[in-house]
């Protein structure tokens, strides 16, 4: 799994010799996170998407349903740092980022001030209820995600990459919460629901946490091969018909818009930006070579469309008044298109 993508061939060549690593590497991951999460199989195929995609996921789901398990799973399989945020309504920006402390050189005397990192700085950072601190301190998150770097008392410190949030949201509990503000929410690529599991998986899941059985897990790849496979999903070619679908897609979710169908116009306030369009087209490129393809086709867009798009659509009040939801939007637009 470690094999350098260097090589004296073409890149087409390259990228067809890369491919068939790339859908062992996909096995070889879900084998050992099944070693410990059982079932949720397509959660777990788009966390390996986002990842190779480079987008940070908000997952939604009751407490129980193993979703910090599962991220702390997957940092072990990848070999990548790992920390844990609990956002509660007191926790400070600093907490997230770090802050400067005074320290005192006692051979000279002077003073200066030295920064301590934060929990931001790590590969995969867990942001556990994230809804739960204000909106201050959640915008905290804002510079780590979009731009990769964190400031501090006037001075930018690089994250190391790879460099990606997983935010968790409790959708039933909403007392002392604060709904994310637009702009942090168009910065998750997905936004995942996590269901409750099928019977016979809870029966295991029951069985193994019971007990004192615990699977040991065996390192797939680290950091250094994950930006490999990043950087070699941008390279894989998509269409022009692909990419076209896909920006019509998105287009079709804004309600001013001349190519908005008339349910969008009357059930949608506001609709999905550009940045949409770029996680369906890369969001396809990492599903399509992760399935040891390197065609991205229309059905690669479909399938990611709900979770890229559910968080940026609004519904109007009318819409809330007949009971739809921005998911039955998004499942409608793919159906008819």
């Amino acid at each position: 799994m470690t094999t350098d993508l260097t090589t004296d061939s073409s890149p087409e060549e390259e990228l067809l010799e890369n491919v068939d690593q790339i859908a062992e590497a996909r096995e070889a991951i879900l084998a050992q996170v099944r070693k410990r999460i059982y079932g949720q199989t397509e959660l777990i195929e788009h966390l390996l998407v986002a990842l190779f995609s480079r987008g940070h996921c908000l997952l939604m789901g009751v407490p129980g349903l193993a979703k910090t398990s599962l991220i702390a799973t997957l940092a072990e399989v990848l070999d990548l740092d790992f920390n844990r945020i609990q956002f509660t309504p007191d926790l400070m920006p600093a907490d997230i980022t770090g802050t400067d402390i005074l320290e005192e050189d006692h051979a000279t005397g002077k003073r200066f001030f030295k920064f301590i990192k934060g929990p931001v700085f790590s590969n995969l950072l867990l942001a556990d209820e994230i809804n739960r601190t204000p909106p201050k301190t959640q915008a905290a998150l804002l510079q780590a995600m979009q731009e990769y770097e964190v400031s501090a008392g006037g001075t930018t410190y690089e994250l190391d990459l790879p460099f990606q949030v997983f935010a968790t949201q409790n959708p039933i509990e909403q007392e002392g919460t604060y709904p994310l503000p637009e702009a942090q929410l168009d910065r998750f690529m997905f936004h995942l629901t996590v269901d409750y599991p099928e019977a016979d998986d809870e029966v295991m899941i029951v069985k193994k946490t019971t007990s004192s059985y615990k699977a040991e897990l065996e390192p797939v790849m680290d950091a250094q091969r994950i930006l490999e496979l990043q950087n070699l999903v941008r390279r894989v070619p998509v269409s022009d018909e692909v990419v076209r679908y896909a920006v019509d897609l998105v287009r079709k979710t804004r309600p001013d818009g001349s190519d908005a169908p008339d349910y969008v116009k009357e059930y949608i306030g506001w609709g999905a930006g550009p940045r949409a369009s770029q996680y369906l087209v890369i969001g396809g490129k990492a599903r399509a070579i992760l399935d040891g393809r390197l065609t991205v086709s229309n059905e690669d867009i479909k399938a990611l469309a709900l979770p890229i798009l559910r968080h940026r659509l609004l519904t109007n009040f009318q819409a809330e008044a007949q009971g739809l939801t921005t998911d039955d939007i998004v499942k409608r637009l793919v159906e008819e298109s």
